[in-house]
């Protein structure tokens, strides 16, 4: 079938952003295809828009981007059973040139958690990629326990409200850095000490920390190591390799770069907190989800400092 999306025919700025019709390959047995009513905006969208991820997705034009959806199911394959259309879920499908900034969206079965009651599509759309990669970064990789100390770089960010969420319930100490004008807000989300990063190095008021989160890389992630605990602690990077020297250096017992894994079963764990209120979804902005509403959308997350999550509604899933 074809389905309205927003595309890009070649890499460059957000004035490539277009809206078009496109094909969308046929359901396999155990996909669905999700009608979408919101989609949010990563900073990879804007990374692969500009042709950063070209040699790692080698992917033909058009290019719809997009990996977070949240919306109802109009269609299942021949041998999905848990789910059928109607039901309201979210996902981060998995990564492809078919995206989901569109009105139609292809998942397969297992990445699907179903929507909370208790939110709307607009905040279950915010969570899945940022909210999955603050869940493995913390637990699956940093075996983050509770009584730790973490800290958790940029944490008005997308991955870091949520990072200090999920840290917090576990019963983790949280540290983080932000600008002071976040401070009340964050403390809010549960961070015990937030450092401003505009007056005060984190690396000269924090020692005996075991797990830093980085979000942030270069000479952040480099004066990380200087705040971990030798021998146990551990660094996680979503945004680029640590150096191994440092981490040698310091006596750090993990040093490494992660990037998430889709998944439907953690992703549900998180749907029951958000349900229950142990877990807030913060949409920051929200966008139509048309080519000038993308443009926008990405221009602002180009900044850094957009507070929360960036998304797009989508105007003509309600038609």
């Amino acid at each position: 079938m074809k389905t309205r999306a927003i595309v890009i025919n070649q890499y460059g700025g957000a004035d490539q952003l277009i809206q078009d019709m496109v094909e969308l390959p046929e359901l396999d047995e155990k996909q669905v295809l999700v009608k979408v009513h919101a989609t949010s905006v990563n900073p990879i969208d804007w990374k692969l828009r500009e042709g950063y991820l070209s040699q790692m997705m080698p992917w033909d034009f058009p290019i719809i981007l997009g990996w977070d959806v949240a919306g109802e199911i109009a269609e299942v394959g021949a041998m999905v059973t848990d789910w059928q259309v109607g039901d309201k879920v979210f996902a981060r499908p998995e990564t492809t040139r078919f995206g989901t900034y569109a009105d139609y969206t292809i998942v397969d079965d297992h990445l699907l958690a179903k929507k909370p009651e208790a939110i709307s599509f607009e905040e279950a759309a915010a969570v899945p990629l940022a909210g999955l990669t603050a869940y493995q970064a913390l637990f699956i990789h940093g075996h983050l326990k509770a009584g730790e100390k973490v800290l958790i770089h940029a944490g008005a960010g997308g991955v870091g409200m949520y990072a200090i969420q999920l840290a917090k319930n576990l019963g983790a100490q949280v540290f983080t850095t932000a600008s002071e004008k976040n401070r009340d807000w964050l403390e809010g989300l549960g961070a015990d000490q937030v450092i401003d990063y505009r007056s005060t190095d984190f690396s000269e008021v924090l020692s005996g920390i075991d797990l830093v989160f980085d979000t942030m890389g270069g000479e952040i992630q480099d004066k990380s190591f200087r705040v971990l605990k030798p021998e146990t602690g551990r660094l996680i990077s979503i945004v680029g390799e640590p150096n191994l020297e440092l981490a040698k250096e310091f006596n750090i017992l993990l040093a490494k770069s992660i990037w998430l894994n889709p998944d439907g079963s953690q992703l549900q764990k998180m749907a029951d907190w958000l349900e229950s209120g142990q877990l807030k979804s913060i949409v920051g902005e929200t966008f139509p989800l048309t080519a000038e509403g993308v443009k926008d959308a990405h221009q602002l997350s180009e900044t850094h400092h957009a507070k929360g999550k960036i998304v797009l509604k989508n105007k003509e899933s309600n038609k």
